[in-house]
């Protein structure tokens, strides 16, 4: 009987990469003219694995979060992992934003993925939740290179990361 081979799928967020983005950010904010005597902020909260964006207007906060948004992107922070809250009003005529960074793939994207899977139609490929990552195995290497090319090519929301491969 031929040994089964696996790998595992996630989708994290390195919190350093995201906190040296958050301070290129201020950094670049202390600098632009459009926000000189303006009181916009990032704060980002590494137990809660939030930022929140406060500025006077909503123009402001957009374009903290442009600023921000580039800075990740520099950095291979994946954005698609960013679940932008929506702009609240907060005292003193200011505004704020509350930015969820997501840590593994929710139950809901994780049976999208295994229906996604199914419905491919793939022999011998089996795939099983494990808290918030998955485990695609499967006895043939083919086929497991087959639903990392297949799933890279989907967007499911998230941003997948493959490892484990064994």
């Amino acid at each position: 009987m031929a040994a089964v081979s696996s790998f595992d799928v996630t989708s994290t967020v390195d919190l350093q990469e995201v906190d040296n983005a958050v301070n290129q950010a201020r950094k670049e904010i202390a600098q632009r003219y459009d926000f000189k005597g303006s009181t916009a902020s990032i704060d980002f909260n590494k137990t809660e694995s939030t930022l929140t964006l406060a500025a006077e207007d909503q123009m402001k906060i957009n374009a903290l979060w442009d600023v921000l948004q580039t800075r990740m992107v520099r950095r291979n922070v994946p954005v698609k992992n960013l679940k932008l809250g929506d702009i609240e009003t907060a005292s003193g005529m200011s505004v704020r934003r509350v930015i969820t960074l997501q840590q593994g793939i929710p139950g809901d994207a994780a049976r999208d993925i295994i229906k996604f899977l199914k419905d491919q139609k793939l022999k011998k490929v089996q795939a099983s939740i494990q808290g918030d990552q998955l485990r695609i195995s499967s006895a043939s290497k083919d086929e497991l290179q087959d639903v990392i090319g297949l799933l890279r090519a989907h967007d499911f929301g998230i941003a997948l990361q493959f490892g484990n491969y064994r």
